[in-house]
């Protein structure tokens, strides 16, 4: 009786802060791409309604299960699958990446992404480990320990309770997500299109704080965006490096906030990245350049994750394509 009445009162206690919390980020399985999401924050009382009683007392009291006592489900051969948070549903680790260690317990060497999962000491039991939660709604996941396999050398033991499988879709047709800032979006967008592999195009903006903003509104540098193209493109065609390179050769990315006769915040040279390995490509790739010495000046081009699109009215699109008009920048014939 004692004991069921702490569990209640344990489920009473905690008062919800939902809504109080800024967007965090979170990297996707499906998408393969970064994105903004609000924590997901419940009372205990919420938690015990919508988990079973085990994945509760797993989760959010951090009890460990039982060793062989439950497994984590397999997609079928030949499919591909991640295992989610159970409370939010975060992708935590891909199936790929679990190996068998024999504890009793689901072991992986990587997760999804560092985004994804906190870690933080556990000095309970008189031993000192570390505790792995998911980053999102800080359910209890497992431990952190340094005797797995390459190439990490990482083992998370997680609990099966704290898991859930989800199957990816087959890939058939895989388009990417590109974003940049190199001066006026007509030239910029005019440039791209040229490519073999970029499949659609679109001018817009990015980077202020303004929710849809117009083209009058950003010309003011009041709203902080910058001028911008959104590529879809087939990387099987062209790469995201090809696409940086081509970005490289068609504006002057030393100078601050202008490119040409155009000045304002709105023509910065900028970079917003999808993904981690877009963000890496594209720094290593202006690394090289500046130690190129390819310009006087240092490059000023900023990297950034990318935040909210919002396409330019419709005459913008395509501006030098509808009137017949050549771009100023044309590929190098190879």
């Amino acid at each position: 009786m004692l004991h069921n009445l702490i569990f209640a009162l344990v489920i009473l206690a905690v008062p919800s802060t939902r809504g109080k919390h800024g967007k965090i980020s979170i990297f996707s399985a499906r998408t393969e791409k970064i994105e903004q999401v609000e924590p997901v924050v419940k009372t205990n009382a919420e938690w015990r309604k919508m988990l079973t009683l085990e994945q509760y007392r797993s989760t959010r009291l951090k009890e460990t299960e039982i060793p062989f006592s439950n497994k984590c489900e397999l997609p079928p051969k030949g499919e591909k699958g991640v295992y989610q948070c159970v409370g939010c549903g975060t992708d935590l680790f891909r199936v790929e990446t679990k190996f068998e260690s024999g504890t009793g317990w689901p072991s992986f060497w990587k997760p999804v992404s560092d985004l994804n999962i906190k870690t933080k000491p556990d000095n309970s039991l008189g031993i000192h480990r570390t505790e792995i939660n998911c980053a999102r709604c800080n359910a209890h996941l497992g431990h952190l320990f340094d005797d797995g396999p390459p190439p990490t050398g990482k083992r998370y033991c997680l609990n099966a309770l704290a898991l859930k499988l989800v199957r990816l879709p087959q890939k058939v047709a895989h388009f990417e997500t590109a974003t940049f800032g190199a001066g006026c979006f007509w030239g910029t967008e005019a440039t791209f299109r040229q490519l073999k592999g970029v499949i659609k195009t679109t001018v817009g903006f990015m980077g202020g704080t303004l929710k849809n903003p117009t083209y009058e509104e950003v010309s003011t540098r009041k709203t902080g965006h910058a001028e911008v193209v959104q590529l879809e493109y087939d990387p099987n065609q062209a790469s995201y490096q090809q696409l940086l390179n081509i970005f490289w050769s068609m504006h002057d990315p030393t100078t601050p906030d202008r490119q040409g006769p155009d000045v304002g915040t709105q023509y910065r040279s900028v970079i917003f990245y999808y993904t981690p390995e877009q963000e890496k490509i594209a720094q290593l790739s202006k690394q090289k350049l500046d130690k190129s010495r390819k310009f006087k000046n240092p490059i000023v081009t900023k990297i950034v994750p990318a935040q909210e699109f919002y396409p330019a009215e419709e005459y913008h699109q395509q501006y030098y394509e509808k009137r017949g008009i050549k771009p100023a920048c044309q590929l190098p014939v190879k």
